[in-house]
């Protein structure tokens, strides 16, 4: 049977939402023997040789001059900075805890960028993104029993994301994305050094650890590579909901790798979030455009070092 491009677009965005999460979940894994600054800098050592390569292959290595344009330093200080916070809030809650809130990214990103660039965002969408915001704090419950102090680590992630993805989409056309990719993947290995002495600094290596940081980067950048696929294989408004895909395969992973069964509030909370992006991401095909405030960037994904 052959597939339709909208078909296979939305087969591509579940495949990258599998290798994001399995890539979570090494990491958490990983989590459980060193310290935080430590997976950081494996990690992205590993990620740093492919990405290296590649745009070595396809000619994109520029001058590091690049870093002087304010866009792509943005872009690499929020992506510092999300990644360190987000795998210290992995390394402490449950999977699904942490997908789940960071669906609210695109519903953060379309608000910011009305916000402070102006973007016309119409009065239905606002009121997705409020109940959205409600979701947020059903599953972060803050002030009740179940709350946890990481889950703010997932908040303040989800902003530093939001910084990343808004100066993305202003980075100019002429500067190669790989490259972009390959100084974000520099800048938070040097990120995990600095921060190593604070998170238990160096520890023995063991062959298993190494290859989960290994298979993790691999599944980064195969996640990159088939979520690309798929915002060029079919139209974004039909593609893009597939990315909430995403926490399906972060409770499964929960349940079966780490024995995190999600309460009520969790279920109640991430589908309140999840319907209000599916239905931000409707009204702006209604109205009209063509490519969504909140997928304009491409992957509008958790911090994974790229």
């Amino acid at each position: 049977m052959t597939l339709s491009a909208n078909q296979r677009g939305a087969l591509f965005m579940v495949i990258s939402q599998v290798a994001f999460t399995m890539n979570d979940a090494l990491v958490k894994l990983t989590s459980a023997s060193i310290g935080v600054g430590q997976i950081i800098t494996v990690r992205s050592l590993f990620a740093t040789v492919l990405v290296g390569l590649l745009a070595y292959r396809l000619g994109h290595i520029r001058s590091l001059s690049t870093l002087r344009n304010p866009m792509v330093a943005m872009r690499v200080i929020g992506e510092m900075a999300a990644t360190l916070t987000y795998i210290l809030a992995l390394s402490h809650l449950p999977i699904a805890n942490v997908s789940a809130v960071f669906q609210s990214l695109p519903l953060v990103v379309t608000m910011s960028a009305a916000l402070f660039f102006g973007e016309y965002v119409g009065p239905r969408r606002w009121i997705a993104i409020t109940v959205g915001f409600i979701g947020i704090l059903i599953i972060v419950r803050p002030g009740l029993e179940g709350f946890s102090l990481y889950s703010i680590y997932v908040l303040v992630c989800v902003g530093f994301c939001t910084v990343r993805d808004l100066a993305t989409r202003r980075i100019p056309p002429e500067i190669p994305t790989t490259y972009v990719s390959l100084l974000t993947s520099v800048a938070v290995m040097i990120s995990g050094i600095v921060v190593m002495p604070f998170t238990n600094g160096w520890q023995p290596l063991g062959s298993s650890a190494l290859l989960e940081l290994a298979a993790s980067a691999v599944l980064v950048l195969t996640g990159y590579h088939f979520i690309i696929e798929a915002m060029r294989a079919g139209d974004i408004s039909f593609v893009a909901p597939f990315r909430y895909t995403a926490l399906l395969w972060a409770i499964v992973a929960g349940i079966f790798m780490f024995g995190d069964i999600p309460d009520l509030p969790m279920i109640i909370g991430s589908a309140i979030v999840v319907a209000s992006g599916i239905y931000s991401l409707y009204r702006e095909r209604v109205v009209g455009r063509s490519r969504p405030i909140a997928e304009s960037t491409g992957p509008t994904t958790a911090a994974d070092g790229l």
